[in-house]
């Protein structure tokens, strides 16, 4: 059964909602300017100080006067307002669902799924601190609704450009995976298809010959990007995809020749098992974004606006308010959960489940887990192709690690349960992912519970080397609050050279919590400095049908939205691989 568009069972119950909401609207946002009136972020500190302004105190005194005034004259209505949206809270379904009709099909789904060998799937995450303007400043982090339409230009600008890829062949190497090779293809072209040129690259000092494969993203569904224009003041220059980062080292593939640097694809490098990269863009054709905290609802709606064009499926939204559980009143949700999903492929199932044990400031939000299982296609016996994914926010204030691991444990029964309720014997499923802000790292001492949850005995964790220790290249996701704005990192080239550096990475990035009592002794001897990594996206494969297997395509760390979240968004490409002798059958 189709998800239905709105989260009321009928139009009545929605008229009351939005009747209920357009009275609460005004007195809410007074508040709201009230107290960002009082609240400068750094950057406007500084602006202020460069331009010698000095009537910011009027500034402050009569806007906050004014809004107070406001705020006062508006509350009776809100009150009003509020007696009628709580109680219709209780029977919304916990998301909005928006579905962009597809001008046919083929352009959602993968028709004739041909199970010729592997295909490929793009993932990413973001934590982009989309709360009200008021409460987002406390993060130095400002204009709200000007970043949200920033952030979904600058997504839609990273994914809907050319995927090129460079891939070298030579007689001392074996072949390389490429994402042009796809078990999806169509009739006319393989949705994640490939040209293929074959040339000398110049410059190359290979005493072999090599073949060059530029395989470029020729989707059978062409998406018209339309901009956005609401964001002036966040405009930035795109970088192109072939030089993002050509100041990046390259490694080959274990047991490869390196290639020469003149052949190497996006920075992409490679450490142990897993190929990786500091991108100044969001990879192409990502398949499914998740973001978080986008709690402000026309924050929301912009992202979805801006956004639908090119992920045909957005679950926004997403979250219960008011009384909760309805009519007991155990806890009264002010916020969503800020989770928004958006993906390429139909969704078939989605299910939502809140966090009955946030504490403090975290309990006036709803947050919690939100699962979804999406159409891949079709294969040669019609059965149908399916995936999961899941996505969360967990507890955020420091030195709670109960609060997080009963979270944790709370995550993987809801999963379990979910894929249960919704499995099919006539379907195949080739991926299961889990991502989202966990608000807990694998370097902090004070994070030691979390660290050694079983959730990571099911699930991998790609730069995880064990409880407590990261692989050497990785690098944290949450930035230093104060020094958003500083040259090194405001603009997604500079964040993406002081990232690559390691000094510059320890002024950046958030080092790690200590134990409570406890001196912080980090980095251990001989050991990089990484900082907090809070960002994660995991993959299961116990939980595939039989003779699927995934690997790693590549990973990314993503500094497209500099100065416009405290976080680094994370990309994960997998390859999903069938075992020959079942594609034979």
């Amino acid at each position: 059964m189709a998800l239905q568009a709105s989260p009321f069972p009928n139009g009545c119950v929605a008229g009351i909602h939005a009747v209920g909401w357009a009275f609460i609207l005004p007195c809410f946002w007074f508040l709201d300017r009230l107290i960002s009136v009082c609240k400068s972020t750094s950057l406007e500190k500084t602006q202020r100080l460069e331009q010698e302004c000095y009537l910011h105190p009027l500034k402050v005194f009569f806007g906050s006067i004014t809004f107070f005034i406001l705020f006062l004259i508006t509350a009776p209505l809100a009150f009003l307002g509020l007696l009628l949206w709580a109680p219709v809270e209780g029977c919304r379904r916990p998301f909005y669902y928006h579905r962009e009709t597809p001008s046919s099909p083929e352009k959602e789904t993968h028709r004739g799924f041909e199970l010729t060998g592997k295909a490929s799937f793009g993932f990413a995450t973001a934590n982009l601190c989309l709360l009200p303007d008021s409460l987002a400043r406390f993060n130095n982090l400002g204009h709200t609704q000007h970043r949200a339409s920033a952030i979904g230009q600058r997504i839609t600008q990273g994914v809907c450009r050319p995927d090129i890829r460079i891939f070298v062949d030579s007689p001392s190497s074996c072949s390389t995976i490429s994402p042009s090779s796809s078990i999806l293809p169509t009739a006319n072209a393989p949705l994640y298809g490939a040209i293929d040129k074959q040339g000398q690259p110049p410059g190359s000092h290979q005493s072999d010959s090599a073949e060059v494969q530029v395989a470029m993203s020729n989707s059978s569904s062409p998406v018209v990007c339309e901009p956005y224009d609401d964001t002036e003041e966040f405009s930035n220059d795109p970088s192109s995809p072939l030089n993002s980062n050509q100041n990046s080292n390259q490694q080959g593939r274990s047991g490869h020749r390196s290639a020469p640097r003149a052949l190497l694809s996006q920075g992409l490098r490679q450490e142990g098992d897993v190929p990786w990269e500091v991108s100044t863009m969001f990879p192409a054709n990502i398949d499914i974004l998740c973001l978080e905290e986008v709690f402000d609802k026309r924050a929301a709606w912009k992202l979805t606006n801006i956004l639908k064009p090119v992920f045909g499926h957005i679950l926004y939204d997403v979250g219960v308010y008011a009384c909760q559980p309805p009519c007991k009143c155990s806890h009264f949700k002010f916020f969503n959960s800020g989770l928004f999903l958006a993906s390429r492929f139909p969704v078939l199932e989605a299910q939502y489940h809140w966090f009955p044990n946030s504490r403090g400031e975290d309990a006036l939000a709803a947050k919690g887990l939100l699962s979804v299982k999406v159409l891949i296609g079709q294969n040669q016996k019609q059965k149908n192709v399916v995936g999961y994914f899941n996505c969360t926010h967990l507890h955020a204030p420091e030195g709670e690690g109960e609060v997080r691991c009963d979270q944790l444990n709370m995550v993987t029964k809801w999963i379990g349960d979910f894929q249960a309720t919704n499995a099919h014997p006539d379907e195949d499923v080739v991926f299961d992912v889990l991502c989202g802000d966990f608000n807990f790292d694998n370097c902090s001492p004070d994070d030691r519970l979390e660290q050694n949850h079983c959730l990571f005995e099911e699930y991998k964790d790609p730069c995880r080397a064990g409880p407590g220790k990261e692989k050497p290249w990785v690098i944290g996701t949450l930035l230093e609050q104060p020094t958003l704005y500083d040259d090194e990192v405001n603009t997604p080239e500079n964040l993406q050279r002081t990232l690559e550096t390691d000094e510059l990475r320890k002024q950046y990035i958030s080092s790690p919590v200590p134990a409570a009592g406890c001196p912080l002794l980090y980095p251990e001897s001989g050991q990089p400095w990484i900082g907090r990594r809070i960002d994660y996206i995991l993959y299961r494969e116990s939980s595939l049908s039989k003779h699927y297997q995934t690997e790693i395509e590549a990973l990314s760390f993503i500094t497209q939205l500099a100065g416009l979240t405290d976080h680094i968004p994370v990309g994960l490409r997998l390859n999903v691989i069938m075992d020959s002798d079942s594609a034979d059958e």
